[in-house]
């Protein structure tokens, strides 16, 4: 854990006079003259008083007596002046060296000072930025953010900076601007280091990464993406306001520099890390935690380049396009991984009653959340090479030329033809034909029906909804054609009474052999489900309602059925394992 450097800057001078000033002549003293010696005798005062009080003692300059503090501030600005006054009249005089000398020993006391209150408000980070920090908005410029806090009314700024920026001020115009920036970035870094380690930010290689077991990697992306969010809106934007405002100076390189060796090294190792998660081998199923590391790049992006822009701190930036290139590379390839991995899916056992795949399943629910970045796959995709897709795939004739389906409409489009292609090949494996048929209408639901509760029906659009449920009827009513057709034709167009008999005995055979084969097939549609049993209530009862009603009378041994019973039996039939057991042993009872 980083540790706050705990030093002195100087070792305290041993007890001794300061020097004293060279008597003037009254007769030659110009009123100048007069003026600089009452500076520089002013500035002595102060300065031997405040440095006869140990470095070691608790009583500070700033904390215990502000109003001789400005006096103190005021008096060496006062010394310079006159400093530069003797330089232009005798670079050799006695005066000078003598203000030299207290000059030397007052820019100690303020190193001493700027020191003291920087390291003992270390559990507070900063400016009123800072104690505000739930309201930096990620999407204002950090120029807007400087200029917001400038227009502040200078009263409510905290004594604590009100201090800081006085004594940075006052070091800067004498001439000690790198002892005053040493000071401070050696201790703002101290705290920014450890405000990142609080969240989880540390120096990772990209070994250590790759050796993390999964959950407890998922565990620091989680960690890492808050630690994004908190630095980027908050910890980064807070120091920079802090440094403009401290060392708000005409030289506004001495503030960027602050903040640049302040923030530098943290933020090259926070922004390190996607690109070592990026280079690991992932498989598709974290594909999802990756496009989260690549959503928090992109989506701070804008701040982020505002508050590194500059050459000191291309580096950070830099670090922050190749994480996302790398990770934007390692989505592509986990979706190719992805595809391929349909594609060599080579189950050979049929799903029971031609109920859904679960590689349907699968598939379907991954697109579903890949859907949900949509924007930025469409960023990740938009320069990549896609195998064009069948126009008529995802479009039927009249949709609009002047919008063209996106990149990601396209990819998703792939994947999804890419299932039902393998789909296609699967209902192969069922001996009978219009189980297949079943099939193929099961699975195509499931995606049609994912595809229009989900944003997918947006991306995908109503042209592409409207072409796959066509395909979902036109494949029940394969279905019903081929299981249904003995018992439709059992019933001839023209019945005689002279055959009745016999067709009643046919029907009853085939509507017993179409049930008895359709009790285990199933429909996990409700809706699909009841449409396929009105359409067979349609086709079915009702023709055989009108035979059995003109030909029933003195044919009771051999009419099993009334159309009622026909409906009841239907109301159970494709409901799989939920089928009533006396439909199932009233099936029983015939051969077929």
């Amino acid at each position: 854990m980083p540790k706050h450097r705990s030093f002195f800057f100087f070792k305290p001078p041993p007890p001794k006079s300061p020097p004293q000033l060279p008597p003037s002549s009254p007769q030659n003293q110009t009123f100048s003259d007069a003026i600089v010696d009452e500076n520089i005798e002013t500035a002595q005062s102060l300065i031997t008083k405040w440095n006869s009080i140990s470095t070691s003692s608790n009583y500070s300059l700033f904390t215990n007596s502000p109003q001789e503090a400005k006096q103190y501030l005021n008096a060496v600005k006062m010394l310079q002046y006159a400093m530069m006054y003797l330089i232009a009249r005798d670079s050799t005089s006695q005066k000078l060296i003598t203000a030299q000398s207290l000059m030397k020993l007052a820019m100690k006391k303020l190193e001493t000072e700027f020191y003291r209150i920087l390291s003992q408000n270390t559990n507070r980070y900063g400016s009123k930025s800072l104690s505000v920090e739930s309201t930096v908005d990620h999407r204002r410029s950090i120029s807007e953010i400087d200029d917001e806090f400038s227009d502040e009314d200078s009263s409510s700024l905290t004594t604590l900076e009100s201090n800081l920026k006085a004594i940075a001020e006052c070091m800067i115009f004498t001439g000690y601007s790198k002892e005053c920036v040493n000071v401070y970035s050696i201790v703002r870094k101290s705290i920014m280091d450890e405000a990142l380690f609080n969240l989880g930010v540390e120096k990772l290689s990209f070994s250590q990464v790759q050796k993390m077991d999964w959950e407890f990697l998922e565990w620091k992306i989680k960690c890492w993406i808050n630690a994004v969010k908190v630095s980027v809106n908050t910890l980064f934007p807070g120091e920079r306001v802090l440094c403009n405002y401290i060392f708000d100076t005409p030289e506004r390189n001495i503030a960027f520099s602050c903040f640049t060796e302040i923030c530098k090294e943290g933020a090259i190792m926070l922004f390190g890390f996607p690109e070592n998660v990026a280079k690991c081998k992932n498989t598709p199923e974290k594909m999802f935690r990756v496009l989260d590391l690549y959503e928090a790049i992109s989506d701070n992006w804008q701040l982020i380049e505002s508050l590194f822009a500059s050459d000191s701190t291309s580096p950070i930036c830099a670090q922050v396009i190749a994480s996302e290139l790398r990770l934007a590379e390692s989505v592509r390839t986990m979706l190719s991984d992805f595809e391929s991995a349909i594609q060599k899916e080579n189950s050979k056992i049929p799903v029971p009653g031609g109920g859904i795949h679960p590689l349907t399943r699968y598939v379907m629910n991954y697109i579903s959340l890949l859907n949900d970045y949509s924007d930025a796959l469409s960023d990740i995709f938009s320069d990549w090479p896609q195998t064009p897709l069948p126009e008529s795939y995802y479009k039927i004739p009249s949709h609009d030329e002047a919008n063209p389906p996106s990149e990601i409409s396209k990819r998703l489009s792939w994947l999804i033809l890419t299932i039902l292609c393998k789909l296609d090949g699967k209902s192969e494996l069922y001996k009978d034909i219009a189980l297949s048929y079943l099939f193929l209408a099961n699975n195509m639901q499931y995606v049609v029906v994912k595809v229009r509760n989900s944003n997918l029906g947006f991306i995908l659009g109503e042209d592409w909804l409207i072409k796959h449920e066509m395909k979902v009827k036109e494949y029940v009513s394969k279905y019903e054609r081929m299981a249904w057709s003995k018992v439709l034709s059992s019933i001839p167009e023209n019945p005689t009474a002279e055959n009745a008999s016999d067709i009643f005995q046919n029907f009853n055979l085939a509507f017993e052999e179409a049930c008895r084969t359709q009790c285990l097939w199933v429909v996990p549609d409700p809706i699909m489900r009841d449409e396929i049993k009105e359409s067979l209530e349609l086709k079915v009862v009702c023709k055989y309602r009108e035979f059995y009603m003109k030909y029933r009378v003195g044919l009771d041994s051999v009419v099993s059925y009334s159309p009622e019973d026909l409906t009841d039996y239907l109301s159970e039939i494709l409901c799989g394992s939920v089928l009533s057991h006396s439909t199932t042993d009233h099936f029983k009872r015939f051969k077929v």
